[in-house]
């Protein structure tokens, strides 16, 4: 064996720099987060605060005065199996009603499978009055993420040997679209636009109240937005043929049969994006799993997503 087979001082030297380094990178990515984590919350904040003024807490002084405010610990304890989403959302609840951000550690939690059985304890301990003030909104709201990221991952394990992506769309819950397009990110799917200037999109009521195809595409292309990618929603054979010919490069096959997005993908150009869409779901989307598909939206991801099951429960220390 040669006598530099192993770690020469050199390569000791190097291996110890590369630790160090490594150490140092890991240290960086944990203070970034700890920023991010920071104005994550207090963009929160104020949306936060409406959500606790529904619970309509300062109607009853008596009530909130006099809730005990010794020292709790809490649990949030896993009872399904779950992809854990929107821990931002629990610690900004907490944050909002006064407590110190010690919620850093729940980081090492968002977006990882856990089994139900699980259970997470919060290092720091808590005043009983704001933990039972917060308890039910900080859940409600990881409960939602959780079961969104869940149910997006099921999707998305079943399209992705095909390489087709899973997308949501902006059938979302009014107030809640920033957190329920964020769940669908940790459940391994993708973004269809985050609202309606992201990316222009040709439908049925354009085409009827501007023109036809072709009068739609002349609006957009006038709103002078040079980097807005132009999807068209196609809804026959024909109308996909005429969005080829007027150049369109994405378009949104909706509601076509497995057959005839079989014959649609025969006349796909290069370059193009094909995306089906229109009443998919788990069961059905096996059908539309077919090559020449670029991608598949369906809103079920997020307003048909199968609850998970959550607790956060105290310890009186």
């Amino acid at each position: 064996m040669p006598e530099n087979f192993g770690l020469s001082p050199r390569n000791d030297y190097c291996f110890a720099v590369g630790n160090k380094r490594d150490s140092l990178a890991s240290r960086e990515e944990k203070e970034y987060l700890l920023a991010m984590m920071e104005m994550s919350i207090k963009s929160l904040l104020p949306q936060i605060q409406t959500w606790l003024e529904e619970d309509d807490l300062t109607r009853n002084f008596h009530y909130t005065r006099s809730l005990p405010k010794h020292a709790v610990k809490l649990q949030l304890k896993v009872k399904s199996p779950l992809i854990l989403a929107g821990t931002d959302y629990l610690a900004a609840t907490f944050i909002a009603l006064g407590s110190e951000n010690h919620f850093s550690f729940l980081n090492e939690f968002e977006g990882k499978k856990l089994e139900a059985g699980t259970v997470i304890e919060f290092p720091q301990t808590m005043p009983f009055n704001l933990a039972v003030t917060g308890e039910r909104l900080g859940l409600n709201l990881v409960q939602h993420a959780s079961s969104i990221a869940t149910w997006t991952s099921k999707h998305v394990s079943l399209a992705l040997d095909k390489n087709i992506k899973i997308l949501d769309t902006r059938k979302t819950t009014p107030g809640l679209r920033t957190l329920e397009k964020y769940a669908v990110r940790v459940g391994g799917g993708f973004n269809h636009r985050l609202g309606q200037t992201d990316t222009w999109m040709i439908k049925d009521n354009h085409k009827s109240s501007l023109g036809g195809l072709t009068g739609a595409l002349k609006f957009f292309h006038d709103q002078g937005v040079f980097y807005n990618n132009i999807v068209v929603e196609i809804h026959s054979l024909e109308e996909l043929k005429e969005a080829i010919h007027l150049g369109c490069t994405h378009v949104m096959l909706d509601n076509f049969s497995p057959e005839l997005v079989k014959e649609a993908v025969k006349i796909k150009k290069a370059g193009m994006t094909f995306e089906v869409s229109g009443g998919l779901n788990l069961t059905s989307m096996n059908q539309y799993l077919i090559e020449g598909v670029d991608a598949l939206s369906m809103g079920s991801i997020t307003y048909s997503a199968p609850r998970v099951d959550l607790s956060l429960k105290f310890k009186t220390l």
